[in-house]
């Protein structure tokens, strides 16, 4: 998940890693920081996996005051979530799952809407397997390969598939940068407005059109972040006027165009998040 610091030394040095299946990227990154880190954490159309490996606890909280720590999942889109960490050595393993596979792997993506939940509670005491197995290894391959396995196996066991016809539009979605309408999708797939909207809706977590307007929103944000004015990325993300980029940077990140454009984790996307999640 891409986010902005604040009040800490410097940006995490992130270690990357690309994994074979489609839809699925993983990261790690270490630091060491000098002071209270507080970090606001920008929405990606992306499930976001956090593994705390580091010697002091950080903390992902939501906008409804709810704690998640050490083994963290958000959701599409939590709605101005952040995560605060002490002083000291920082290390976390970062999973991003498209969520054509976070329905089959998590199993609980409509549960997940705008939320941050422990991986516990999705994936019982496996998860705190996963994490001491990831403590105790001593190099980010080894770290990874673990994580790709625990993937590899679930996805093998997993009982729970997405419809085709849901596949379809989120990746027509994501090609069109959000910009097709729920009318023309549902036309595509041959199935009613409103059967597209609930299947999506349990499958993805969200609806079809916050679908769209999360995309766009990712894509305007890494334009902000790469030094373009907010007028000229509302226009080229399809926003109707700037304003209405205002308008979803409020909804989606809870901050300013200007704000969400410094952080230096988004800068760092194009590098730690190499691919798109389709």
């Amino acid at each position: 998940m891409g986010g902005h610091r604040r009040r800490t030394a410097r940006a995490p040095r992130w270690r990357i890693a690309t994994y074979a299946r489609p839809g699925v990227a993983m990261a790690g990154y270490g630091d060491e920081a000098n002071e209270y880190g507080d970090i606001a954490l920008v929405p990606h159309p992306a499930l976001t996996v956090l593994f705390d490996l580091g010697e002091r606890p950080f903390v992902v909280e939501d906008a409804g005051g709810a704690r998640q720590r050490e083994r963290v999942v958000a959701g599409l889109a939590p709605v101005r979530a952040r995560g605060r960490g002490l002083a000291g050595r920082s290390e976390c393993l970062q999973l991003r799952l498209s969520p054509l596979l976070g329905y089959p792997l998590l199993g609980a993506t409509a549960d997940l809407r705008g939320a941050v939940v422990a991986l516990d509670d999705l994936w019982g005491r496996e998860a705190v397997r996963i994490q001491e197995r990831l403590r105790a290894a001593r190099t980010w391959p080894d770290r990874f390969a673990i994580v790709a396995a625990a993937l590899e196996r679930r996805h093998r066991d997993a009982v729970r598939t997405v419809d085709p016809e849901v596949a379809h539009c989120w990746r027509r979605l994501t090609a069109t940068g959000g910009r097709v309408r729920v009318d023309r999708l549902a036309a595509e797939v041959g199935w009613s407005r409103t059967r597209l909207w609930s299947r999506f809706g349990a499958q993805v977590g969200i609806t079809p059109k916050r679908a769209g307007q999360l995309i766009r929103f990712d894509r305007a944000v890494h334009r902000l972040a790469a030094g373009h004015p907010a007028a000229s990325a509302a226009i080229d993300c399809g926003y109707v006027d700037q304003s209405h980029l205002h308008r979803d940077v409020a909804s989606f990140a809870g901050t300013t165009p200007t704000e969400v454009a410094a952080s230096p984790f988004l800068a760092l996307d194009h590098i730690a998040w190499p691919t798109r999640y389709r």
